[in-house]
Parts: structure tokens; C-alpha cells; sequence
């Protein structure tokens, strides 16, 4: 370890501490004053030092001690990490509320992994033979799943011990011939992405079982998405199905910046909720980062390099990983504060002019890539976006739209009319559709797309059609335009509103999905049929197939159930000759 250097404190402005006397690099992690409080380095400028302090810096003044550590923010990654709750910086919050109560003081801090906890090592290799960094030496039991012990990227050699047994992370399981011992836990610098050998084509969908998602907008893994929210528009409900549902085996959520009764709400709901793939509890397979908006905003600007480093250790074991940021808009408020207090010059609506390059490189550490082990892994990233007053042109909202390929847009006019999840059809996109295309062919059906296709013509005519309505009345429109405006309508209600609490319709598979929509599409044609032989409209809405439809998607045995109704569909329908 780098010899520690201490100078003194010049100026304190918020929670940005200019420092004389150290000579430290940059990003270098800084303690501060008499409390030790811990910081970073942003500005070097001649012999002064500028520093972000992740803690509230009331009471520290001029002269006070400053200690330079030589090393830059780092997070401890091993066993442990699953079913954790870490504030911005991975300090771990269960651990100091048992220490100090629900009120922690400032300078307080705890390692992120515990150091007693004994782990189960099973060894994966044996004495003599050769590894490279990144390699799998080792499994550990953890949560949900099998955690594997990672080589440093930086390690290379042969193996000269390797020993089975009950071991704590700082432990030595084994040995390299170079002389570096194998540990269960490893430190990575948050602001560097950790190597891999190839990124992957983003071809294979992340799976969420929510059809407005899945079937219209979908998401690859090792893909980015965008979900702005405002007040009450089910963003934390559709984080929480995302978490439960996705086919990701990993889940990190970074609570950056958000209410505090919102994050409370965060984590009080997670640990009760049911893994559905293991029957454990879901917090088994999670990380938590919690950093509401009334903590120090440098610790809320760093927590979203935590969590992606996390993210990215899982990855290199092999694993799918989804990282939830809620919200990146706070992320930036915490930029553009710290910027303000350095006396930058700042860009648009006062945020620094690096915004989008700082977006950019947070969104380009996910993918689906080669790791270094062998074995794919990605990590897709689906950022929250709060914009003030929901106005989408503002810089944050802009900037994230530039760099990501799935926009699911939430509509507090569909809030109103409780329709959720309250994602609106006509201004989300996906632009992972034609890849993902293939895929779909072979795993779910040949005509998926033109399944999906015509959902989509069909809601977009609706919406042409809206305007007409408006005007003159839907009485005054052609029969087959107000069979399009019910298709439309049984789309909607049918199959895009998904209720997250009941036991059936909360997941939908894939399969599920495209009987049901092709299902409608049927009743759709044969209902064309009859208009073009003048049976009135009203008569074809109110069969009783149509209600059968509707309640579909709540029955547990589909396959059984659709067959039914499909027959059912045929003889109504030729009832009334079509």
C-alpha cells in the first residue's frame, strides 16, 4: 500500500473541500478533517486539491487534518454481496443502524463484506495447473445461486495450493506460484469497468413476462432502456416486476436520489417479495444501493459506479444481470450541483457540459460479452429518468435517449384511467425488434412479428381515428373503422393492462403471449367478415367469445382454455354466417 500523505484544509464550500499539502492523483480517496470523512478527488489545480465529500461537512473549518489513502473509491466484491443493503459509497447500512441506531453519525463506515462470515469453498481447479486472471478457481454457495470465485484480472500463474473448507473472504484458499494469494474477495475501483474478451451482439431478449413490454418493446439482454416516471405512474411497481420476473439471475437496484419514503417503500417490499424461480426470497438474488435525495449528493453521484461495478463482477461469473437506476435524473442533479461549486461553466439548464459524455460511458459498461473466464454474461441497465414537471425535452431525458435503444414511456393520462402498467404504446420504441427477430422465429413462433406488427397498425390507427371521434362522434364513422376502434380497445384492455397483483395474470410467458394476441387478431378477422356481409357491429361486440377473451388472460390453464374459446369463436361466428 502507497504511503499516506496529510495536508490541511483551505476552504470549505458544501460538500467540496480544498485541500493544501498533499499531492494525491485524481479520483484518489481522501478522509477529511477530525471526523475522517471520506471523499474524493475532482479538481487538481497547481498545489491545491479539490475534493467531494460524501458526507454533510457542517462544522469542518479551515486548517483541519487531511489524510490522502493513495487509492482510488473502491468496492469489496465476494461472497456477501447478495441480499445486501449499501448506501453510495458500500457501506453496509444494516450493519451501522445495529452499531449506532436509525440515526448513524457522520465518519462512520464498516467494510462492505463482513469479515467473520465463514463461506463454503469448493475448488473448480487443482495444484499445478495454469490460470489467468479473470478464471473461475472456485465455487461458493450464496443466496440463490453458486457464486464463483474470480482470479484478479491481473493474476496469472500456476497453481501452488488450493485448499477445501469453511473460509472468510479475507482468507487465503490458495496460492500462484507468483507468489499471489487467492482470496474469496477482490477490490475493483468503481470508476474503471472491469476487462472482458469480446461484447456480444445484443440477439436474445431479456424475457419480463409483462406483454406490453415483451411483445411490443422489447429489451436484449446486455441492452439499455429508459423508463421516465413521474409521481404515482407504477415506476416502482414495473422495477419490482422487472426484479421478479426477468430472466436475469442477478438484480442490482440503485436507489439513487429518490424519496426517502419511496426507497423506504423499496426496502420494505423486496425482502418480503417471493423468488418465483426458487421459491426463496427474491433479496437472495439482490443487491440493494440505497441513496435517497436527503443524503450528501457526492455519495448519490458515486452510488451509480457501485452498482454497476457489482453488476459487473456477476457478469464475469457468467451471469445475466439486471441493473435498475432509479433515478439517473438525480444522478445528474448531483453532477450539476457538485459542477456549480467548482465554478464550472455549465451547459444546458445549468448542467455541466459533460453530462452527456458522463451518461454515455455509465450506459456503455452494460453488454452482453465474452468475460474472461469463457462463459457469456451481460448486464442490461434499464435508467429511470424523472423529468421535472414530465417534460421530455429536458437535457437529462434527451441525452438518455440518444444513447439508449428501448424508450418505455409512462403516461400519467393512462395513470388516470388505471390503466397499468401505464406505459404508452405510441410514444415508446424498441429498436432491438429487428435483431431480436430471429430469435423469436426460432424459440416462440415464424409470424411473431407480424403478430406484433399488427398490434401495432392497429393501435396506431385507433389513434388516427381518435381525432375524427372527437369531432364528429364514432356514430358518424364506417362499420369497419369502428371495428377498428374495438379491436383497438380489446387489445388494450385485453392484453397491454397486466395486473401485478394478481397470481396469474402478474407473468405471462412468451408462448402464452403470442396465443393470446393471435386469439384477438382471429376475432378480429372473422369480425371483418362480418361486417363486409352488413352484421351489425353491435352484434359482433356483444358475443359472448368476446367476454371469454377478456377473461383469458386470468385463466392458469390457457393452452386449454384458448382452445375453447377459439371454438367456441368459430361456431358464434358462423351463427352469423362469417
Amino acid at each position: 500500500m502507497a504511503e499516506q500523505k496529510k495536508g490541511r484544509i483551505s476552504r470549505v464550500a458544501g460538500p467540496v473541500v480544498t485541500a493544501e499539502g498533499i499531492s494525491p492523483r485524481m479520483y484518489d480517496v481522501v478522509l477529511v478533517g477530525q471526523l475522517m470523512l471520506m471523499g474524493e478527488v475532482i479538481k487538481l489545480v497547481g498545489n491545491k486539491t479539490v475534493i467531494q465529500v460524501y458526507e454533510d461537512t457542517s462544522g469542518i473549518k479551515p486548517g483541519e487534518e487531511v489524510v490522502d489513502t493513495a487509492s482510488p473509491l473502491q468496492v469489496e466484491l465476494g461472497p456477501g454481496l447478495l441480499s445486501s443493503v449499501y448506501d453510495g459509497v458500500q457501506r453496509p447500512l444494516p450493519v451501522l443502524r445495529d452499531e449506532q441506531g436509525d440515526f448513524v453519525s457522520r465518519g462512520i463506515t464498516a467494510p462492505g463484506l463482513a469479515r467473520t462470515k465463514k463461506w463454503k469453498f469448493t475448488p473448480t481447479v487443482k495444484k499445478g495447473d495454469e490460470v489467468r486472471g479473470g478464471m473461475i478457481v472456485g465455487e461458493v454457495p450464496e443466496g440463490n445461486i453458486i457464486h464463483k470465485v474470480l482470479l484478479p484480472p491481473d493474476a496469472k500463474g500456476r497453481v501452488k495450493a488450493i485448499s477445501e473448507g469453511e473460509f472468510a473472504v479475507e482468507d487465503a484458499v490458495g496460492e500462484l506460484d507468483s507468489g499471489v494469494a487467492i482470496r474469496l474477495m477482490q477490490k475493483w475501483a468503481v470508476r474503471h469497468p472491469r476487462p472482458y474478451v469480446d461484447k456480444l451482439l445484443p440477439d436474445i431478449p431479456l424475457v419480463t413476462g409483462q406483454r406490453v413490454l415483451d411483445m411490443l418493446f422489447p429489451l436484449a439482454k446486455g441492452g439499455t432502456a429508459a423508463i421516465p416516471g413521474g409521481f404515482g405512474t407504477g415506476k416502482t411497481v414495473t422495477s419490482q416486476q422487472l426484479s421478479k420476473w426477468s430472466d436475469a439471475q442477478i438484480v442490482v437496484y440503485v436507489g439513487c436520489g429518490e424519496r426517502g419514503n419511496e426507497m423506504t417503500e423499496v426496502l420494505t417490499t423486496f425482502p418480503e417479495l417471493e423468488d418465483p424461480k426458487t421459491g426463496k426470497p427474491l433479496m437472495g438474488r439482490t443487491v440493494l444501493i440505497a441513496n435517497t435525495s436527503n443524503m450528501p449528493v457526492a455519495a448519490r453521484e458515486a452510488s451509480v459506479y457501485t452498482g454497476i461495478t457489482i453488476a459487473e463482477y456477476y457478469r464475469d461469473m457468467g451471469y445475466d444481470v439486471s441493473l435498475m437506476a432509479d433515478s439517473t435524473s438525480r444522478w445528474a442533479e448531483a453532477m450539476r450541483e457538485i459542477s456549480s461549486r467548482l465554478e464550472e461553466m455549465p451547459g444546458e439548464e445549468g448542467y455541466p457540459a459533460y453530462l452527456a459524455a458522463r451518461l454515455s460511458e455509465f450506459y456503455e459498461r452494460c453488454g452482453r460479452v465474452k468475460t474472461l473466464a469463457g462463459p457469456t454474461g451481460s448486464i442490461s441497465v434499464i435508467g429511470a429518468v424523472s423529468p421535472s414537471g414530465g417534460d421530455f425535452s429536458e437535457p437529462v431525458t434527451q441525452n438518455t435517449l440518444r444513447i439508449v435503444k428501448v424508450f418505455w414511456a409512462l403516461d400519467s393520462k393512462l395513470r388516470e384511467r388505471r390503466h397499468f402498467p401505464a406505459i404508452n404504446w405510441l410514444t415508446s420504441y424498441s429498436l432491438y425488434s429487428p435483431i431480436l427477430e430471429d430469435w423469436y422465429k426460432k424459440n416462440v413462433a415464424e409470424d411473431w412479428n407480424a403478430v406484433r406488427l399488427w398490434a401495432m397498425e392497429t393501435l396506431q390507427k385507433e389513434a388516427e381515428l381518435q381525432e375524427i371521434v372527437q369531432l364528429v362522434g364514432s356514430d358518424a364513422l364506417p362499420e369497419e373503422q369502428r371495428l377498428t376502434l374495438e379491436v383497438a380497445r380489446m387489445i388494450r384492455e385485453f392484453f397491454l393492462q397486466q395486473s401485478a397483483y394478481h397470481s396469474v395474470d402478474t407473468y405471462s410467458p412468451l408462448k402464452r403471449q403470442y396465443e393470446y394476441m393471435t386469439a384477438i387478431r382471429r376475432f378480429s378477422e372473422h369480425a371483418k367478415k362480418a361486417i363486409s356481409l352488413e352484421v351489425p357491429l353491435e352484434k359482433i361486440a356483444t358475443l359472448p367469445c368476446r367476454a371469454d377473451l377478456g377473461k383469458l388472460k386470468f385463466e392458469d390453464t390457457i393452452d386449454r382454455d384458448l382452445t375453447t374459446v377459439l371454438a367456441t369463436m368459430e361456431k358464434q361466428f358462423a351463427k352469423l354466417g362469417a
